[in-house]
Parts: C-alpha cells; structure tokens; sequence
C-alpha cells in the first residue's frame, strides 16, 4: 500500500461561487489523504497523537492544471517520500476518473511534541515510514521569498478556524489568503500555490496580515510577535499563467544542506534532545536562498553528495 488513492464526488460545501473546487478544501482533502495513509502505513495517532506528538505541515505547495468542479468524480492519490532525518516529504496527484491529471501537489511534514512544541526524533516513538517514488513527483516545497506589499489588515484567530493541535489549520489560511487578494473572488483560475508554515497562530492571536501582487501573481505573509506564514498564488491573468517552478534538483540539494545544518546542530546533543519548529523553519529558508542559483548553474552537482552527521 505504497501508493493511497481515493475517489471523491464533489459536493456544494467543496465548491465556491464558480462552482471551482475551493482552495482551502483542496488542501483540507490533501491533509485527510495523508492522515489516513499515514493510519493505514501503522503510523496512526497510537504512535503519536495518543503519546503527545503531532504531524504539523512545514510547507505545501501544488500546481495545478485545472480545478475540478461541482458533481465531478475525482481520484486523489497520495504516497510518501523517502524521510530524511525529521522531515516526511509527501506527494499528491489529483485525477479525474478518466484519468485526466487536474493537479499535483507536495508537501513537507514533521513531529513536534504537543507541550513544548518542539521537534522530535521519530524514532525514538517508533514512527518509521517507507518512501516510494512513482515517477510522478513535483518539486519538494521550498521557502516562499518576501515580496514588496501594498495592502494591510489585522485578523485574529477565531475559535472555528482552530484544529486538535490547538493552532490555526492550514487549510483556513487559504481562505484568509482569498478573501484577502481578491483574485478568487474575481473568478481568475489558481494555478500554482506555494506556503510557508514559519510559526503556529494560535486561539486569539491577531495576525498582522500584508499582501500585494499584479498580474496574476500574488504575495501574502502573516505575523504576530513573530512570523506566522508566507504565501505565494499564481493565477491565470489573460490568458497567461504567472508562476514559475523550481526545479527538484535545485530544491532536492537545497534540501540536503537543510540536513547537514541540521545534522550539525544535532550531534553536538544527546539523542534524546529537541530543537523548536521554528529553528527547522529558520534552516530551510537560509537553505532554500541557493535554489535558484543552483537551479541556474551549468555545474553537475550530485544531490547525494552531502551526507548527514549522525545525531
């Protein structure tokens, strides 16, 4: 059961006003899709939620061909990557049932324990998942880059938009994002969407919102004391799709410097120890800066050729 898929008819509730899977259950079906592989792989919430740890998402992204729509039958897939020391990448494919490919989508998950927030070793909770590779894999999520803004608002998190990990999901910034932007509203087409999970927002916390953008490609970044998330929706704007994608060998090297860093931080510990969420996020960000240059670089870089210390 490498490979987990599902078919799902569309109801009202999913769909906005142009009868286009919304954005926020788009990413809700891909959430689900992955809680429910992981339970089927062994790796339920015995194994985590039941001895106070949590699947938090660090980054998602997803490109996207075209929305389903009201009524429409639907294949979702989804299967993990390999894992790479405390990160569980995670792939998605969305398909009609003739098999015309919608979209496809990755993302990038971690465990933190549920008092102190910080991340921990999943061995040591017997959480091992075996990665699998289809063919079929889009580029890992990377860091979402801060863009200039001309728009700005303060929100604070309602008591509705909050999950069992007791912060705001992640499908609800979605909605935030869109409500904000506009370019939904406006009946223009998603086509790629890029997020960046920095810091949970909490029960009553007002996040400072800022957002700005033209032509179909839009930037938004939220924050209280501290940064919350940053968001990247690229729409199609006259006929034209305003989005450009890293390449995977940029965010697959970029990736294996986040480990070795990390790999560094963590051998100067005992094996028990932990480090915050947010110093995971603060490391794949600096990481993530080389991308394009990478990307861009006529050198023949092996991504296998940096090594993880053990920890």
């Amino acid at each position: 059961m490498n490979v987990y898929s599902t078919e799902i008819q569309l109801k009202s509730k999913d769909v906005d006003m142009y009868r286009r899977l919304r954005t926020s259950e788009l990413f809700r079906l891909l959430q689900e899709a992955s809680i429910r592989h992981t339970e089927l792989l062994g790796m339920g919430r015995d194994k985590t939620l039941d001895r106070g740890i949590l699947w938090v998402l660090l980054m998602q992204r997803a490109e996207i061909v075209r929305m389903p729509e009201y009524d429409e039958h639907i294949v979702l897939k989804s299967w993990p990557g390999k894992t790479m020391h405390l990160l569980f990448p995670r792939y998605y494919s969305l398909e009609t049932a003739d098999g015309e490919q919608l979209l496809k989508a990755s993302a990038m998950w971690s465990l933190v324990d549920e008092k102190s927030r910080k991340v921990v070793f999943p061995e040591k909770y017997g959480v091992v998942i075996e990665g699998t590779v289809t063919g079929e894999e889009i580029a890992m999520p990377s860091s979402v880059r801060r863009q200039d803004t001309d728009s700005e608002r303060d929100f604070t998190v309602p008591y509705s938009f909050v999950d069992l990990n007791g912060h705001m999901n992640n499908t609800r910034y979605f909605d935030l994002a869109e409500d904000c932007v506009g370019q939904a509203e406006a009946g223009r087409k998603l086509r790629a969407v890029s997020v960046e999970y920095q810091n949970e927002a909490r029960l009553g916390e007002t996040l400072h919102l800022r957002w700005g953008g033209t032509e179909g490609s839009y930037f938004l970044a939220g924050e209280t004391e501290r940064p919350v998330f940053r968001m990247k929706l690229s729409a199609e704007h006259n006929g034209h799709i305003w989005s450009r994608s890293p390449t995977p060998y940029g965010t697959i090297l970029a990736a294996k410097i986040v480990l070795f860093l990390l790999g560094i931080s963590m051998s100067i510990k005992k094996r028990g120890a932990s480090c915050p969420a947010f110093f995971i996020c603060n490391l794949i960000q600096l990481s993530f800066s080389v991308q394009e240059a990478v990307s861009a670089s006529p050198w023949a870089f092996s991504p296998n050729t940096l090594t993880l210390p053990s920890a």
